[in-house]
């Protein structure tokens, strides 16, 4: 009977226990465990109500609470790309826990996902553009690797690539109007968006690739540049790594 009663009280207090540990690892309120026991190791974590991060409301970070139909259809379309990912690899860029919510945003600004190396965690906004959810979950990777490993990509050497009088814009959300649409006339640039930062550059790059497993439109030759520097630094975190 005593068993039983410090069974039950395990259960009873279980939810709440890992609520408080969840918040005591990455600092994000609201949120309860949706998946951990992944091959890779990723721990998957929801909002249960809405949650705002900083404290300047032109900084701060906001994202709301799904519906459970609306987290079971987007896992799976999450966990399939994802788990591509080895436990090995996802080490190495520092990347463990992955927030599910929706609507997304940073100053105001609407965002497909916002990683952080410091706590291992990746926000992602599960009600993105259709069109590019998929694609958009491997750019937001890549911004994992490129934090945790700086030191691989070489922001001088990349404009190298670009034509002469090509400058990028100050930062990534300078115009809000950066389309993620796949360009027809590329000369170096896979998306608008591509030309807004060196850093969105490359996350493009490495995101074409991953998203159509090789396929990449390499005839343009700075692309073709530009898609052999991935490769290279990416293998030198992880030699075992497939695209």
């Amino acid at each position: 009977m005593i068993l039983f009663r410090a069974i039950l009280l395990f259960f009873v207090l279980i939810n709440p226990l890992n609520a408080n540990t969840i918040y005591n690892l990455i600092k994000i309120p609201n949120l309860e465990i949706y998946k951990i026991d992944t091959k890779n190791g990723l721990r998957y974590l929801y909002a249960t109500n809405p949650f705002m991060l900083g404290i300047n409301h032109k900084k701060n970070i906001n994202c709301y609470n799904s519906d459970k139909k609306t987290l079971d259809e987007k896992f799976k379309v999450i966990i399939k790309n994802l788990d591509r990912y080895s436990l090995r690899f996802l080490k190495r860029i520092n990347l463990k826990y992955i927030v599910l919510c929706e609507d997304l945003s940073i100053a105001e600004i609407n965002t497909a996902g916002i990683p952080n190396n410091i706590t291992r965690t990746l926000i992602l906004d599960i009600k993105f553009n259709e069109s590019y959810f998929e694609r958009a979950i491997h750019h937001e990777i890549f911004h994992m690797i490129n934090d945790s490993h700086e030191e691989l990509f070489d922001e001088e050497e990349w404009k190298t690539f670009n034509k002469r009088d090509f400058k990028y814009s100050k930062c990534s959300t300078c115009n809000k109007d950066w389309s993620l649409e796949l360009l027809n006339n590329k000369y170096g640039f896979l998306t608008e968006y591509a030309k807004s930062t060196v850093s969105e550059d490359m996350a493009e790059i490495f995101s074409h690739l991953m998203f159509y497993k090789n396929k990449i439109y390499i005839d343009d030759p700075i692309i073709k540049k530009k898609v052999q520097f991935i490769k290279n630094r990416i293998l030198k975190i992880d030699n075992t790594f497939s695209f």
